[in-house]
Formats: C-alpha cells, sequence, structure tokens
C-alpha cells in the first residue's frame, strides 16, 4: 500500500470517527436541551392554566429511537418525544394560602401523566400535544368566589385572554386526553358540610378546537346508590380563574342502582336523561323507573316511574327537585323540593312537597302498609314530608304533614269493615239488614307524622245513615287505635233496636236527638288496627 493509500484512508477514518464522535455529542446535546426545556413547558403550561402553583416530584423525557443523524437533520420533525410524570400537584395562588402552602390540599393531584408531543412542535406556539394520559387524578373545585380573577401577565409572551371564558392562551393545543380512576369533589361554602363528590372510573376527551370544549366518554361509579353511570357529551373550557364556572353537558344511562343501602327503601333503579350547566350547578331532566320499588316498613313492591327535572348545586350539595312528575302503581302525583342541610358526619336530608288528585287508595297502602290494603276508593292528597338525616329506623323519623280526602271507598270485608255494616244498618233503623259491604260515602282528614306514629287532628268519614268526625292517633310499630270522636244517625235510639226494647226506648229517643240527628252520641276506638274495640262515652253525653 503506498503512502498516498495509507494517508486517504487514516483521513476517513478519522472523519468516520469525528462524524461519530459528534453524534455522540449533538444526540447528548439535544437531550440535554429538550430535558429541561419540556419540564419547564410543562410546569409553565399548568401554572397559566389553572392558575397555580406546581409541584412536580419527577419528570421522565423519552427521546425517540431514531437515527441521531436523521433527527438532527430533521430538526425533530415527525419524532416523537414521550415525557412521564409522577406526583404532580397545583395549589391555588390565593394569597391567604399562600402561608399554608404544601398543608392544604391540592386543586389537582396526579398520581402518573404522560404524553407524546413531536419534537418540531416543542419549539413552537401554539404546541400540539396528541395525546395526555392521566392516572389516579384528584380534583377539588372550590366553591364559586373563591378563586382570584384570573389577570393575564403582558410580558409572558404567549399568554393572552381566551375570550369568553376569560382563561389564559396558554399556547398549547392537546387532542385526546385519557383519564383512569379521578375523583371529582365540589367543595361547599360552608366547611362544615359535606362535599359533592363523583368517582371517575375512566374518560376519554377529545378537542374539537382551540377556545371550545372538549368532547366526552365517560364510566363513573355512584356510591349511594351503587351503580355505573356511562355519560357522554361535551366538558369546558376550563375555567381557570373559577372552576365551578367550566360548562358541561351530556346525556347519561344509569342502570341496576341498588336502593337497599338507604335505610327504610330498597329496589333497583334504573334512569335515562340529559345535563347541562356548569360544575357548581347542573341542571338534569329524565327518567327513572324503580319496578319493585317498596317500603321496607311494609315490604310490598309498587311500581315507580318518576320523570324529573332537577338542580344539583355543587356550592352546597343541595338537590333541588323542580318539580317530579311520578307514578306509583297506576297513581299519579307530582313532589318538589329538595335534598338538603348537608351536615357534616350526616347523609342529606330530605323536604318535599306532594300532591296527589286523583290517586289509587290501594297502591298508597300497599306501599304504606304490611299485607294487602283492606281499602281502596279514590285518594286526593297532599302533604309535606320531611326526613332528617337518617342515624336510626326510618319509621322514626318520616315526618308528614298534610291532609287527605277519600271518596268512593270501601274497606274491604275487614272486622272494621263488618262493624261500620252494623252500624250503618242500625242508623238507618234496620238493625236486621242482611250482610253486605257498605261503600264510604266519604273521608277526609288531617294529619302529622313524627316519630313513628300518625295523630290525626280532624278525622271524618260517613256510611249511609252515619257521618263520624274524631281525632286521635295509630302507631306503626304496635298498631295501636286511640281514637274518640262523635257520630251523628240517621235513626233514633229506638229505631236501632227490635222487639220489645223499639218500644221501651221512645221515651228516651229524645234526649239523644242532637243538632239534626236522630241520634248523636260520643264514642272512643282502642285496640289494634287487627282488632279494635269500639265503646260509647255516654256519660259526656
Amino acid at each position: 500500500m503506498t503512502a498516498r493509500k495509507r494517508n486517504w484512508l487514516l483521513a476517513i477514518g478519522l472523519a468516520a470517527l469525528a462524524g461519530t464522535i459528534g453524534l455522540v455529542l449533538g444526540a447528548s446535546a439535544l437531550r440535554d436541551r429538550i430535558d429541561p426545556y419540556a419540564r419547564q413547558q410543562v410546569m409553565e403550561y399548568l401554572s397559566r392554566r389553572f392558575n397555580s402553583d406546581v409541584e412536580l416530584r419527577a419528570l421522565h423525557i423519552g427521546i425517540p429511537r431514531t437515527s441521531m443523524l436523521r433527527l438532527l437533520w430533521t430538526r425533530g420533525r415527525g419524532a416523537t418525544v414521550t415525557i412521564e410524570g409522577e406526583g404532580l400537584e397545583l395549589r391555588s395562588k390565593r394569597p391567604q394560602d399562600l402561608a399554608a402552602a404544601g398543608s392544604t390540599p391540592p386543586l389537582f393531584a396526579i398520581q402518573k401523566f404522560a404524553c407524546e408531543i413531536n419534537v418540531d412542535d416543542l419549539y413552537k406556539t401554539p404546541k400540539l400535544v396528541t395525546h395526555v394520559s392521566l392516572e389516579g387524578m384528584d380534583i377539588r373545585v372550590p366553591p364559586p368566589g373563591e378563586r382570584p380573577t384570573f389577570s393575564a401577565q403582558p410580558n409572558s409572551g404567549d399568554v393572552r385572554s381566551a375570550g369568553s371564558n376569560g382563561g389564559p392562551n396558554t399556547g398549547v393545543i392537546i387532542q385526546e386526553v385519557t383519564i383512569q380512576h379521578a375523583t371529582l369533589t365540589l367543595l361547599p361554602r360552608d366547611p362544615h358540610k359535606i362535599p359533592l363528590q363523583f368517582i371517575i372510573q375512566h374518560m376519554r376527551l377529545e378537542s374539537v378546537g382551540a377556545g371550545s370544549g372538549m368532547k366526552y366518554e365517560a364510566s363513573l361509579t355512584n356510591a349511594k346508590p351503587p351503580g355505573n353511570i356511562q355519560s357522554s357529551g361535551t366538558f369546558g373550557p376550563w375555567s381557570a380563574q373559577e372552576p365551578g364556572e367550566t360548562p358541561l353537558a351530556g346525556e347519561y344511562r344509569f342502570d341496576k342502582a341498588d336502593l337497599g343501602v338507604f335505610n327504610g327503601i330498597a329496589g333497583t333503579l334504573r334512569s335515562t336523561g340529559r345535563f347541562e350547566g356548569k360544575l357548581s350547578a347542573i341542571n338534569a331532566r329524565g327518567d327513572a323507573f324503580i319496578p319493585n320499588f317498596r317500603l321496607r316498613i311494609a315490604g310490598n313492591p309498587v311500581p315507580l316511574l318518576l320523570h324529573f327535572a332537577v338542580l344539583v348545586d355543587g356550592g352546597n350539595g343541595n338537590t333541588i327537585l323542580k318539580p317530579v312528575v311520578a307514578t306509583l302503581g297506576s297513581t299519579n302525583f307530582t313532589t318538589s323540593g329538595g335534598i338538603i342541610r348537608h351536615e357534616a358526619g350526616l347523609p342529606r336530608a330530605i323536604s318535599l312537597d306532594v300532591s296527589m288528585p286523583n290517586g289509587d287508595l290501594r297502591d298508597v297502602l300497599r306501599l304504606a302498609m304490611r299485607g294487602e290494603p283492606f281499602m281502596e276508593g279514590r285518594l286526593a292528597l297532599k302533604t309535606k314530608i320531611d326526613i332528617p338525616p337518617l342515624t336510626g329506623k326510618m319509621r322514626e323519623k318520616l315526618k308528614l304533614d298534610g291532609h287527605f280526602e277519600v271518596q268512593e271507598g270501601k274497606l274491604l270485608r275487614s272486622t272494621i269493615q263488618n262493624q261500620l255494616n252494623g252500624l250503618s244498618r242500625r242508623a238507618q233503623g234496620n238493625p236486621q239488614g242482611g250482610e253486605t259491604d257498605q261503600a264510604v260515602s266519604q273521608m277526609a282528614g288531617v294529619f302529622q307524622l313524627d316519630n313513628a306514629v300518625i295523630r290525626f287532628s280532624q278525622l271524618s268519614f260517613g256510611v249511609p245513615g252515619a257521618n263520624l268526625a274524631l281525632a286521635g292517633s295509630y302507631d306503626l310499630d304496635t298498631e295501636g287505635i286511640a281514637f274518640g270522636g262523635t257520630v251523628k244517625l240517621q235513626a233514633t235510639v229506638s229505631q236501632m233496636v227490635t222487639g220489645w226494647k223499639r218500644w221501651a226506648l221512645k221515651p228516651v229517643d229524645r234526649f239523644f236527638e242532637k243538632e239534626g240527628a236522630g241520634t248523636f252520641l260520643r264514642f272512643h276506638i282502642s285496640g289494634t288496627s287487627r282488632k279494635p274495640k269500639f265503646g260509647l262515652d255516654l256519660g259526656g253525653h
């Protein structure tokens, strides 16, 4: 080999070595440049987007596995960088929070996150992030008015007004987000009240353009009643200055929800509907069906269908009904009110107003009492229902206050009906009449239920030949009856008996004729609903 050829080979070898060293140094320089820049961009984006202080435990940058020469030659075009992080926390920048920074719960907490971005997009504005995945996320939304107004910083380059939602333009567009195992907590204004919380198993969000909400599909776990909710719709854009003002809309399906977790009721609920509003106030409309709804005190299943419109107030945890149209068996009624008084350590209380203009009495009795209904008829009912936070038996907590009227009522061959049949025959002056069921011409009352006892301040009903007015109480636990009242009979005392007694009693008829009645009597009822005992109070005549 000539000296000249050796020199050429040596030059080529040195050039190759220099090129290899250059590629290694270039790759190292590229990594050293991307790593801190990516971290800075992540921290800056999160701080600007959510107007919060950012803490990040770890960040890992994945450089694409490709030729460094190609990467340097194309300046990263077509190559994707992966960014993975752990222990991300965002805390509000409110002045009152600064002294307690690190001790107050974060606005956002994310166990793990990962995203992908083209290398050349790292140095562009806006930056396009193709995909972000989040795992183990906890979002805590403060009540309205407790976040500072966001003010854009004029010297921050890409921070400026984002339009209608008043948020910052961060210079970042995210195409897709997937979330696994997240909790959304809406904090109430009153710190003593329990926050409203949603458990999100899985959510996928897809961007539809800058400054617009993202399309989403989500699977949520409902705590009470337990069940899975499938939902889709739009979410956002996120409001940095007031997270509770972030808009959302969509539709949902809730299946196989077990109502048995609540004290006093049972059944399996399914519901579909639509909703819209903002995180702090959601309006929902839909239908719910419980084919086997029942009260535990009775145990009789009755189908219940609901058409509802509700407002869920994230600021105080209240759910306001406005109103609900329901069908219980074949009986239609409406209810309005809310699930309120969301006190710490206790479930929500319920306060409702119920109106039933023309119901089937058997539906109501089948729901409220054990066994088959003892009476039929048409029922008009208005009542207020209050259920304080339940810590004991349902019947001990349920409170009612209202009035009712029964038309065309009939007791269905019970001991009471037999007693009333005999009373009706005698009241009409026909004490030897046959055994027949008699229609109760009218029944009405004013009642209150408290601590499992129904008290009737007014109760009246009539059978042919007799009208009764009474007051008293009925114990739901013991089925005990304690009533007293008056009865006006069409017949005189003598007409209610037969044989020689009829003639013997004629002289006393005038002592019992009063207020236009042939006979006016005071009476009382004691015993139980199964074995009532009737008695006359002659001394009070």
